[in-house]
């Protein structure tokens, strides 16, 4: 029978013995210790769960395709919103039934049996026992009858699913309700915010995001000469969108997004104060073509480039570390026609230039 009472007030009383017993269904984002298949453009990182043989899934796992960092682990891209975050933890589905059953019951029986479990920590643990097994629920969250073994095939228990690449352990562990039943072509109770969705798959495909390294060309390359503005461009063949894709398939349940993040404009930062940028904004907007500024041509030596620069001291027998960042607008779709926009992103690379104290050259 439901008592009354919020879920999370529940949970509240009793957080240190559902902690203890449930700990272990905190899943870690199955992305870290995937292998990588190799695309030319990053990487695929792909875990599936075990199958207790019934075709019943252990875990569902989430993939990543396309132009994602190898090994699983978090992209290159910068977000333009200092305010924007992948989200720090979802729930997903987790086990069938009968798997879930075994898994649950063996945990809650060795703290039970644990030294030292008893008063409020053990009287939790009985709660939680009754919740699974015995149709004991609260509020909005219906209790179990057998772990709903009856219903096994039919739907699957959702847990949460920390993600690894979250510094802040608080947010990692926000997702601290117990694991939920979900049947099969349903979608899961609206009071679980955090329950997985095309856009948090979007957001994840943006985290594992790998974009291009931004080496841009010069001219003069490598060496330029105090006063002579030097010619900066990209071509558009290495100028390209690129995608990420993340999808979760289980039992009953799947879901995709694509974020695609397209190249709209290159900042230059000469890595000295001595220098006048072309133009003076140092940001150079993409061309018609889909390329950015002009590459150098001969006769156009006391011309001003479009996108460059003019160095005006001497870099001495050192360099000057010229930042090449590329901005990009980055968008989502997913399952169902769902999308929209997402924050910009950057991501930059460094070259060496030298810069000699000579006032005019011809070239």
């Amino acid at each position: 029978m439901p008592v009354t009472g919020p879920r999370r007030k529940f949970l509240g009383s009793s957080v240190a013995a559902l902690a203890l017993a449930t700990g272990t269904l905190m899943l870690t984002a199955p992305n870290a210790a995937a292998e990588p298949v190799d695309t030319g453009k990053g990487g695929s990182t792909e875990q599936s769960g075990g199958s207790d043989g019934t075709g019943i899934y252990a875990a569902a796992r989430i993939t990543y395709s396309g132009s994602v960092a190898k090994g699983g682990g978090r992209g290159n891209v910068v977000s333009t919103d200092v305010n924007w975050t992948p989200p720090p933890c979802w729930y997903a589905p987790y086990l069938g039934a009968k798997d879930f059953k075994k898994k649950m019951s063996a945990d809650i029986e060795g703290q039970m049996s644990a030294p030292g479990m008893g008063g409020h920590a053990g009287a939790a643990l009985s709660e939680l026992q009754r919740h699974y097994e015995d149709d004991y629920g609260w509020a909005d969250t219906p209790g179990y009858k057998d772990y709903n073994v009856e219903k096994d095939g039919e739907g699957m228990f959702w847990a949460a699913v920390e993600n690894p690449d979250e510094p802040d352990l608080l947010k990692r562990n926000s997702c601290n309700d117990l694991p939920f039943w979900v049947d099969n072509g349903d979608a899961p109770p609206p009071q679980y915010e955090e329950a997985i969705t095309p856009e948090i798959l979007a957001a994840l495909a943006y985290q594992h995001m790998e974009l291009p390294d931004t080496k841009v060309s010069l001219a003069p390359e490598g060496t330029t000469k105090v006063n002579l503005p030097t010619w900066a461009w990209l071509d558009k063949a290495v100028f390209d969108e690129v995608q990420a894709t993340a999808a979760i398939n289980a039992p009953g349940f799947a879901l995709q997004a694509t974020t695609t993040a397209k190249p709209v404009s290159l900042t230059l930062e000469p890595g000295t104060k001595d220098a006048e940028t072309h133009p003076a904004s140092g940001q150079c907007t993409i061309n018609a073509d889909d390329s950015i500024g002009e590459p150098y041509a001969k006769g156009k030596a006391d011309q001003t480039p479009p996108c460059g620069i003019t160095y005006l001291r001497s870099s001495g027998n050192g360099t000057y570390d010229l930042q090449a960042t590329i901005t990009w607008d980055i968008a989502w779709t997913g399952t169902g026609g769902a999308g929209g926009d997402m924050p910009d992103g950057t991501f930059g690379s460094t070259q060496a230039v030298t810069v000699q104290e000579i006032q005019s050259v011809n070239r």
